[in-house]
């Protein structure tokens, strides 16, 4: 499984926007053969940063990356960010989703 986390720090006149405004290169994502999440967050500690946490199916990456809603949503990114977002991207060998949190099982 290909696991990407990606910070987006948004120029604070378009943080409210953000999720409208790449609503389009979500729902794309999410509709591709391969995903398995893509889900946006925004942070308590700075809310103009948006965070991304991404999965795909092995070999999923390149049609992603290379797909038009991919190249459309950069391009719709671009001018709303203060700087060039940072991202963790790895494979994760034998997984196919999340797994419970075995620290703080809950017993329901």
């Amino acid at each position: 499984m290909i696991f990407i986390v990606v910070k987006f720090p948004v120029k604070p006149e378009y943080a409210d926007e953000w999720p409208d405004r790449v609503a389009d290169f979500t729902t794309g994502t999410r509709s591709e053969p391969g995903n398995k999440w893509f889900e946006w967050s925004r942070s308590i500690e700075d809310p103009t940063t948006y965070v991304l946490v991404e999965a795909f199916e092995d070999g999923a990456a390149a049609a992603h990356v290379n797909s038009d809603h991919f190249r459309a949503g950069l391009e719709t990114m671009r001018p709303l960010l203060r700087r060039t977002p940072d991202i963790v991207s790895t494979t994760i060998e034998g997984a196919d989703g999340w797994s419970a949190m075995g620290e703080l099982k809950i017993d329901e």
